[in-house]
C-alpha cells in the first residue's frame, strides 16, 4: 500500500546548501556596500579638496624628462606616453632579467652538484652568499660600483675596441641602422618557430618508427641560418655606429646607464641565487636509478643531463621557477631607489606633479598584477606541457 503521506518541507534554515547560498550572497552584499562606501566618501573628500578624480590628466602635457626611453620621448608629450616609456622600462629589465637569471641559475644548480670540489664548494657559496644579502643593498652596492670605482667620461676605460667603461654607463658599438634589420629579426623568430615545429615532429617520428634526426644541428642552422641569408641578401650591412667622445660625453653607440646595468645586475645575481637551489633540488628529486640506467647503455653524462635528468626535473622546478620569475618582475620596482625610471618611477613623479594619487596607484597596481598574471598563465601552460601524460 502506497504511503500518501505528503513529505515534510525542511525549513530554509536548517538546510545547509541553502544556507551556504544565503551566507555567500550576504557577503556580496556586504562586500557591495563596503565599496560603496569607501568610494563614495573617497569622491566627497576628494571634492571638498577642489581635487579632480579620473584619469582625464593622461592627454595633459607630462612637463618632465625621463632619463632614458625605448621610444622617442619629450617633455612636451603627454602623461599617457610618459606611463608607456615607464611601462617598457619595466618590461625591458624584467625581460633581460629573466633571461639572463635562468640561464645562470641553472648553470650554478648545476655546478652545485658537480664532482669536482673546488667547482661545488664555489657554487654553494655563492648561493649562500646572494640569498642573504638583501636585493635593495645589492642595488645599492652595484650603483654605488659605478660612480666610486669608474673613472670620468674623459678618462673612460677602453677595454675593447668600440667599448667604453665610465661613471655614466658602458658604451659600446653598434650596428648602424639599416633596413635588413627589422627582416633578419623576423627571419630569427621564424627560425625560433620553425625549431619548435622541427622537434615536435622529430619527437613523434622517433617515436613512431625508431629513427633519431639530427635536431640540434638543423635547429640550430635555421635559427643562424635564416638570418644570414637575409643579412647577405641586403649585401651584408657591416658598417658600425662607432661612439666617439665629444665634449662632455660620447656620441654614437649603445649606452646603458649606471641605473639600468645596477637594477639589472641586482635583480639577476639575487634571484639566480634561488633558481639555483630550485634546480638542485629539482635535479636530486629525481630517482638515482635514472642516471645509473642512462650510464648502463653507454650515454656521456652531457646527454645524460640533457636528456634524462632535466626533462624529468622540469616537473619540478616550473612550479618554483614560476614564483621567483614573479619576484623578478615586482622586485624590478625598487628601481625607484637608484634613479631608474620604471613604471614606478614615472608614476610616482606623475602623481607628485598632478595629485592623482589614487590613480596613480590603481594604474601601478594593474600594471603589475597584469604582468604577473600574463608570467603566471605562460608558466602553467608550460607546466601543463610538461607533465608526464598518462595512458
Amino acid at each position: 500500500m502506497a504511503n500518501n503521506t505528503p513529505e515534510k518541507k525542511t525549513p530554509f534554515w536548517l538546510d545547509p546548501d541553502k544556507r551556504a547560498i544565503a551566507y555567500q550572497g550576504l557577503t556580496i552584499i556586504m562586500v557591495g556596500l563596503l565599496a560603496w562606501y569607501l568610494i563614495s566618501n573617497t569622491l566627497t573628500n576628494l571634492e571638498k579638496q577642489n581635487i579632480a578624480s579620473g584619469f582625464g590628466f593622461m592627454d595633459k602635457e607630462a612637463g618632465f624628462e625621463i632619463g632614458e626611453s625605448l621610444i622617442p620621448y619629450s617633455a612636451a608629450d603627454s602623461y599617457a606616453r610618459a606611463l608607456v616609456v615607464g611601462i617598457l622600462n619595466t618590461l625591458k629589465v624584467s625581460v633581460i632579467g629573466i633571461i639572463l637569471c635562468l640561464v645562470l641559475g641553472v648553470f650554478v644548480g648545476v655546478s652545485r652538484l658537480s664532482d669536482n670540489w673546488l667547482v661545488k664548494k664555489l657554487a654553494g657559496i655563492y648561493i649562500e652568499l646572494m640569498q642573504n644579502i638583501p636585493i635593495l643593498l645589492q642595488l645599492f652596492f652595484w650603483y654605488a660600483l659605478f660612480y666610486e670605482a669608474l673613472p670620468p667620461v674623459r678618462q673612460a676605460l677602453h677595454p675593447f675596441p668600440g667599448m667604453y667603461l665610465c661613471n655614466r654607463g658602458v658604451i659600446m658599438a653598434v650596428p648602424t641602422s639599416h633596413p635588413a634589420h627589422v627582416y633578419m629579426f623576423i627571419a630569427f623568430g621564424l627560425g625560433i618557430v620553425g625549431a619548435l615545429i622541427l622537434k615536435s615532429w622529430a619527437r613523434r617520428r622517433q617515436e613512431s618508427s625508431g629513427k633519431d634526426f639530427p635536431v640540434s644541428w638543423t635547429s640550430f642552422g635555421m635559427i643562424i641560418g635564416l638570418p644570414l641569408l637575409v643579412w647577405a641578401s641586403f649585401d651584408a650591412p657591416h658598417t658600425m655606429d662607432i661612439p666617439e667622445l665629444k665634449g662632455f660625453n660620447f656620441k654614437g653607440g649603445l649606452m646603458l646607464s649606471p641605473e639600468f646595468i645596477a637594477l639589472l645586475l641586482g635583480l639577476v645575481i639575487y634571484t639566480s641565487a634561488f633558481v639555483a637551489e630550485i634546480v638542485r633540488a629539482g635535479i636530486q628529486a629525481i630517482n638515482r636509478g635514472q642516471t645509473e640506467a642512462a650510464m648502463s647503455i653507454g650515454l656521456k653524462k652531457s646527454f645524460i643531463l640533457n636528456l634524462v635528468i632535466l626533462p624529468q626535473a622540469l616537473r619540478v622546478i616550473i612550479p618554483p621557477l614560476t614564483s621567483q620569475m614573479l619576484n623578478l618582475i615586482k622586485n624590478s620596482s625598487l628601481a625607484i631607489a637608484i634613479g631608474y625610471p620604471d613604471f614606478v618611477s614615472v608614476t610616482n613623479t606623475t602623481i607628485n606633479i598632478t595629485g592623482q594619487s589614487i590613480e596613480g596607484v590603481a594604474l601601478i597596481m594593474g600594471c603589475y598584477l597584469t604582468f604577473s598574471l600574463s608570467t603566471s598563465l605562460f608558466m602553467n601552460w608550460y607546466n601543463k606541457k610538461s607533465q608526464l601524460v598518462e595512458r
